[in-house]
């Protein structure tokens, strides 16, 4: 509903109740991201069309069996989608786990338990108090060593984060969705 989302503020609905329970994390954060700023460009009178397709590239990204406007634009039932599974652009690859966090300097370290990290991944850190939180990774330390450039099963990697990393937290990297 996001590219008509203005029909719908105009119609008076003054709630929106979005689907959560039972979804990943990066889900319900990219959802509520791009709804927060959806109403927020209707508020300020800056929603347009090239807004609207950041905001769909975006929700692609997280799981979706397509996108229909449902009965909100008079279709049928059925007429949406002729799948089953998600239509997402990408997954998350899970990569390590948390190990220390260095507040002073903003370092995360991570132990890598599967697959490999390369400088330049995308990555996704996920926990119950971090919630979901994406970043490039721009540059890191693999066993100590500095400006290293690909980290592998078993090494210790740190790299600099803008929030706090739990042991409780989880590493991901985002890839293509095949």
């Amino acid at each position: 509903t996001i590219s008509f989302l203005d029909q719908i503020i105009d119609a008076g609905v003054s709630v929106l109740k979005i689907e959560g329970r039972g979804r990943a994390p990066e889900y319900v954060a990219t959802v509520t991201k791009c709804y927060r700023e959806a109403i927020d460009s209707i508020a300020d009178g800056t929603y347009n069309e090239e807004k609207v397709a950041e905001w769909m590239k975006q929700l692609e990204t997280v799981y979706n069996r397509g996108f229909w406007g449902g009965y909100y634009l008079g279709q049928e039932l059925g007429e949406w989608s002729s799948d089953n599974g998600s239509a997402a652009t990408q997954k998350k690859v899970y990569i390590g786990k948390g190990r220390h966090f260095y507040p002073k300097s903003n370092i995360a370290e991570f132990l890598i338990e599967a697959y490999d990290l390369t400088v330049g991944d995308k990555v996704l850190i996920q926990g119950p108090t971090t919630g979901s939180q994406e970043m490039v990774l721009e540059s890191m330390r693999v066993d100590e060593k500095p400006d290293s450039e690909k980290a592998s099963k078993s090494d210790v990697v740190t790299f600099k984060t803008e929030f706090k990393v739990r042991p409780s937290d989880k590493l991901y990297k985002i890839v293509a969705a095949n």
